[in-house]
């Protein structure tokens, strides 16, 4: 066992036994760490404002390397109060807390909490949720190695008479390779190519047209159910949040 100092946020938080709690840690610089919060459930414990989920900050723990490590304290940067303070918000954010988790899982990126940290800001920062969510959505497909095709037609790789994007046959697809894939319309197949280079950290403006907005999600929903092979607990909430929203 040592002592260690790592950056990192809190993804999932479950009780264990009638004072403590095994915490899902996921750090810059060891990726997911499993990390026991002793006490911390007890009015006067110092753990207990520092353990919850969505805690993001510097975490000192006894780490062990294959085994639950011990957290000892915490100087936490954001609690992302303004996410915590609205539905819609912490579902979202808790949705790509999951999410991020399992392409972490999958893939051993952990470099990703970068993207995650910078979605979680401007979510905090009342940019649009959904296409944050998105955002991030997209990005994340790099690290699965399942991204789409955006710079050229998914089927004969001209970079002309681009027309519509196909989850089917993933990605761009020409005027002439067209047959029967769903149009979607010019805008989104632009924006959705754009948030593959966007920088998550210097988005200023964020103002998209409702429709183009479903067209966006909708590809990506469909595109994660037929690569990803991700069960995500919290996104069937989403979509049940979404029908009620309409």
């Amino acid at each position: 066992m040592s002592l260690i100092k790592v950056e990192g946020i809190i993804l999932k938080e479950t009780n264990y036994s009638e004072s403590s709690k095994i915490l899902t840690l996921l750090t810059k610089e060891y990726g997911l760490i499993s990390v026991m919060s002793k006490g911390c459930r007890s009015l006067k414990s110092k753990l207990r404002g520092v353990s919850h989920k969505f805690a993001y900050g510097n975490f000192q723990l006894n780490y062990r390397e294959n085994g639950i490590s011990t957290l000892r304290s915490a100087d936490i940067k954001d609690y992302f109060l303004t996410i915590l303070s609205d539905i819609e918000k912490i579902s979202y954010a808790t949705y790509l807390l999951e999410l991020t988790e399992q392409v972490v899982k999958e893939s051993g990126a952990w470099e990703v909490v970068d993207l995650l940290i910078a979605s979680l800001k401007k979510i905090n920062e009342n940019y649009s949720v959904k296409v944050i969510t998105n955002i991030l959505e997209l990005k994340l497909l790099d690290y699965l190695g399942i991204r789409p095709i955006v710079d050229s037609c998914s089927i004969c790789g001209s970079t002309n008479n681009i027309v519509t994007i196909s989850p089917e046959d993933g990605g761009y697809i020409c005027k002439n390779c067209l047959t029967n894939q769903k149009i979607y319309s010019p805008k989104s197949i632009k924006l959705i190519r754009m948030f593959f280079y966007i920088d998550i950290e210097k988005i200023t403006k964020l103002e998209i047209h409702e429709e183009i907005e479903q067209q966006i999600n909708e590809f990506i929903d469909e595109y994660y159910d037929r690569y990803a092979g991700l069960y995500i607990k919290s996104k069937a909430f989403l979509k049940n949040l979404s029908k009620i929203s309409k």
